[in-house]
């Protein structure tokens, strides 16, 4: 169907006639009698349209010019037109400012030129999809990476973590553990900013949206970027108001805006130098300005520092570490939640300032914060609540089953689906933590065993694993699965799910 030539001449015999010409040429062509089925055979599938000056309409040209308006980033639709002999029209004009990859034939215009034209065009046509396949390739191969990246980070981050448990006073060790943890933190924000330009080019990001307080995100921010100023020496100040102000918004997105851009500042601002963080709400948008005493910017990089992979420069003129996503994830998510991002500077040396403006949300009720939930060690009989660990990395499942014994926890740890189903037969755990991607039978497979086994419905049945988009969160919910975390997975946010289920399970007992 991408081959075909869509030919649109709904008067006289131009249709038909160039139709006959291109089968006798082997071209796949099809005929559009009206504005409404080139519509939808455009939609279908186009390798190039062959219309004529006097189709060129207003519903006709209006319906091209949307066409072209809206075509993904890896496609210029050619446009052959055929148009009369002599000056050109007002219509011709129209059509050559507007319609993009436009191709012009005077009529009459000799067979051999129409066809090599269209020849021509076709193997264009097939250039772009082949871009179009090395950008879907890509895309597979980041989620692909990302999900390998993440398996070693977990049992990394909690091995740290039994460091930290079994030498707690020891301070060589704990200076090891900063350091790794830091390593591990950096890891894994690139990691998922490499995941978020492979869901963002392929439309599969889709914001999880709620009231989020700003405090409580630029209080995030300022955790995630505190260790690289205090690094360099650089000060942040925090004016912020004193009034709540409310975002109906997706609480991680929002902190990643920031967060890039404030650590991109800190980056680009030398040793000893400050950030200034200013927010202020007028009518229903919040306007947050972030301006650093940094390098500054060149009057022609502010038009592409917002472009994907674009790397800045440092002030000795070298590239500085990262991947150069930052600032287009953070604009990119802004204009998601109906905000912007513009940046702006007085040239180099001079400093940047960086503008992000959001709408907010006024709410008159209180808002309140659900309560902590109680320790999760104990079981509701008492008992030491018992743990399942599943997962085909056997230094991913050890590591966490380790880390949760020590934490008071009673742990085993299977190394397969089919092993986890077995022991879930033999002996009903109240929490089983298992990965997804296994050998034989996967995570979604053994969830769904597991569920059908009597008295397994009690059980918290949580997903760790390196997939964090949303159809692997969806595929999780449908075969059972009660959360769904990505690796790799701090200890608390694990105890934090436990709790809440004996906080309900307490309830339930008592009624």
């Amino acid at each position: 169907m991408e081959t075909r030539i869509l030919i649109y001449a709904p008067t006289g015999q131009d249709g038909p006639l160039a139709a006959r010409v291109l089968a006798l040429a082997n071209l796949d062509s099809h005929v559009c009698a009206t504005v409404a089925e080139l519509e939808q055979q455009i939609e279908l599938g186009v390798g190039a349209v062959l219309t004529v000056e006097e189709a060129l309409t207003p519903a006709g040209y209006k319906l091209l010019y949307e066409m072209v308006a809206r075509q993904p980033d890896w496609s210029d639709l050619p446009i052959l037109l055929l148009t009369h002999h002599g000056a050109d029209s007002a219509t011709v004009r129209r059509a050559v400012a507007g319609l993009g990859n436009l191709t012009l034939l005077e009529r009459p215009v000799r067979t051999l030129t129409l066809i090599t034209a269209l020849q021509a065009t076709l193997r264009a046509r097939h250039k772009q999809y082949q871009v179009r396949e090395a950008a879907r390739r890509k895309d597979e191969f980041l989620a692909s990476l990302g999900h390998e990246l993440r398996n070693p980070l977990a049992p990394i981050r909690t091995s740290v973590s039994l460091l930290t448990h079994m030498y707690p006073d020891a301070a060589p060790v704990a200076r090891i553990r900063d350091m790794v943890e830091r390593q591990v933190k950096l890891l894994t924000r690139l990691v998922d900013d490499l995941l978020d330009v492979a869901r963002i080019t392929r439309g599969k990001i889709k914001l999880q949206n709620q009231l989020v307080a700003l405090q409580a995100v630029m209080t995030h921010v300022n955790e995630l970027c505190t260790q690289a100023a205090t690094a360099k020496r650089i000060h942040v100040a925090w004016q912020l108001p004193v009034s709540e102000i409310l975002l109906n918004a997706d609480y991680a997105r929002i902190v990643q805006i920031f967060a890039n851009i404030l650590s991109n500042a800190i980056k680009f601002t030398p040793q000893g130098g400050h950030v200034v963080v200013r927010a202020q709400a007028t009518d229903n948008l919040l306007e947050v300005s972030l301006r650093d005493s940094g390098i500054g910017l060149e009057p022609e990089a502010l038009s592409r520092i917002f472009t994907m992979f674009e790397q800045g420069t440092t002030v000795a003129g070298q590239f500085t570490s990262g991947l150069g996503i930052g600032l287009s994830l953070a604009r990119q998510f802004a204009e998601m939640h109906g905000g912007s991002v513009e940046a702006s500077s007085d040239g180099v040396g001079q400093g940047s300032e960086f503008v992000i403006r959001l709408p907010i949300v006024h709410v008159s009720e209180n808002h309140h914060q659900e309560s902590a939930p109680l320790p999760a060690h104990a079981a509701l009989d008492g008992r030491r609540m018992q743990v399942l660990v599943v997962d085909d990395n056997q230094d991913a499942a050890d590591s966490l089953a380790a880390l949760l014994e020590i934490d008071g926890f009673d742990v085993r740890a299977e190394y397969g689906g089919a092993a986890a189903v077995s022991a879930v037969a033999e002996r009903i755990p109240d929490m089983i933590i298992m990965d997804l991607g296994m050998p034989g039978m996967d995570g979604y497979e053994a969830a769904r065993a597991i569920r059908q086994q009597p008295g397994a419905d009690k059980i918290l049945l949580i997903a760790l694993t390196g997939w964090g988009q949303s159809d692997a969160r969806r595929r999780t919910t449908e075969a059972g699965f009660d959360h769904h975390l990505v690796k790799p997975v701090e200890l608390a946010q694990i105890i934090r799910l436990a709790g809440a289920r004996h906080n309900r399970e307490q309830v339930q007992a008592a009624r």
